[in-house]
């Protein structure tokens, strides 16, 4: 099969170096502004216009890893239309055109396949649609961010604070430059839709989701967490009941023994329940050039043999999407009491004029109104759910 690759930054390159292991597969073309160092001596395979690998009949694949979502959403847009398979590990993407680019691979009859966007290297959305096939998911969760879990493990086992940790993260290649994705939930939240879409066949609407991230922890939280035998995640939340669809980013306080609370460093953990497999959970590396490239030649070679597991899988009606029903007590740290929270805390500790609470049940609905309140008002606060 031959193959091109649009965009040849970190992931592109992955893949590339991936695939020249696979065999049967050959990448003829790549789309670049220019020939990334090491490459010089493949120079005649790379091109900067798109209609060298559209109008190419011998190319029946494309990768796109450009990033983003406007210049990738029409690239992929017109190789399905030239009747070209699209493999992309684009989460922004996938997150937010789920719905018109599943079914313009329909329509085209080629398909469009996206495992790596949620896992990385873990084989989860392989075997989230596995377990599709013949049993009912009824929920999925999890540690979907490395960036995210690096610094909240390096917080509660060394006590560092937020702003160093995120600093080591930038120097260890595990956050962007500008991590503001990362550590305000919008990674997790685009995972989170994708996971939930294919798990339920449903389309989920980005803006439908509540998303409350871990950029205004501080050492403080995450000490006093841990003196009560509790650690911080950030969580994929998502369960359908009743043909409702119940789905939320927000962190966590997980007791210390739980697996949640274990997973190290920069690892994911995610979770699927369905009615007749019950739970199960996949952990290992979410990110990183060659886990997320061996992820996107997979299913290249599933598509070169034929093997089509996404073909029951596309979109279907827009989902309803209700979080009234998700009720947690939680964790709240913030400078004052006010109004807005005084009637919803249960009990709270006062140190240094710093009010350490736990609420009262509230819905998910509720408190992610109240954090994004406080944040516009400059007065930030974190709040973390206590496990159920």
């Amino acid at each position: 099969m031959k193959i091109a690759i649009l965009g040849f930054g970190t992931v592109g390159s992955g893949a590339y170096e991936v695939a020249r292991f696979a065999s049967d597969i050959e990448v003829v073309r790549i789309l670049s502004r220019r020939v990334r160092k090491g490459y010089e001596d493949i120079d005649d395979r790379f091109t900067t216009d798109l209609n060298d690998i559209t109008g190419d009949p011998e190319i029946d694949l494309v990768i796109e890893s450009i990033g983003g979502v406007d210049i990738a959403r029409k690239y992929v847009l017109e190789c399905l239309n030239a009747g070209k398979h699209v493999v992309t590990p684009n989460k922004n993407l996938i997150s937010s055109c789920f719905g018109e680019l599943t079914e313009a691979a329909k329509k085209n009859g080629v398909q469009l396949r996206f495992t790596s966007t949620a896992g990385g290297g873990i084989p989860w959305l392989y075997n989230l649609l596995r377990t599709k096939r013949c049993d009912e998911v009824t929920e999925v969760r999890g540690v979907v961010n490395g960036t995210c879990n690096y610094i909240l493990d390096a917080m509660h086992d060394n006590g560092a604070d937020f702003d160093e940790m995120l600093v080591t993260a930038k120097e260890l290649g595990y956050a962007e430059a500008n991590p503001a994705s990362d550590i305000e939930g919008t990674d997790t939240l685009c995972k989170t839709v994708i996971s939930s879409n294919l798990a339920y066949g449903t389309v989920i609407k980005e803006e439908d989701v509540p998303c409350y991230g871990i950029d205004t922890i501080k050492a403080c939280d995450v000490a006093y967490l841990k003196e009560k035998g509790l650690v911080p995640r950030l969580m994929m939340n998502s369960k359908l009941h009743d043909g409702v669809v119940s789905v939320y980013v927000e962190p966590v306080a997980f007791r210390e023994t739980s697996l949640e609370a274990n997973v190290k460093t920069n690892n994911n953990l995610i979770t699927l329940t369905a009615e007749n497999v019950g739970t199960l959970s996949f952990y290992g590396q979410g990110a990183g050039m060659m886990p997320t490239g061996q992820s996107v030649v997979q299913d290249v070679i599933d598509i070169k043999d034929g093997v089509d597991m996404y073909a029951n899988a596309g979109a279907c009606a827009d989902a309803k999407v209700d979080n009234s029903s998700a009720v947690h007590r939680y964790y709240i740290r913030h400078d004052r009491m006010c109004e807005h929270i005084e009637p919803l805390i249960d009990t709270y500790e006062e140190k240094d004029g710093i009010f350490y609470c736990v609420s009262k049940p509230i819905s998910v609905v509720e408190m992610h109104k109240i954090g994004k309140h406080r944040k516009e008002k400059g007065r930030e606060m974190f709040f973390a759910a206590l496990e159920d």
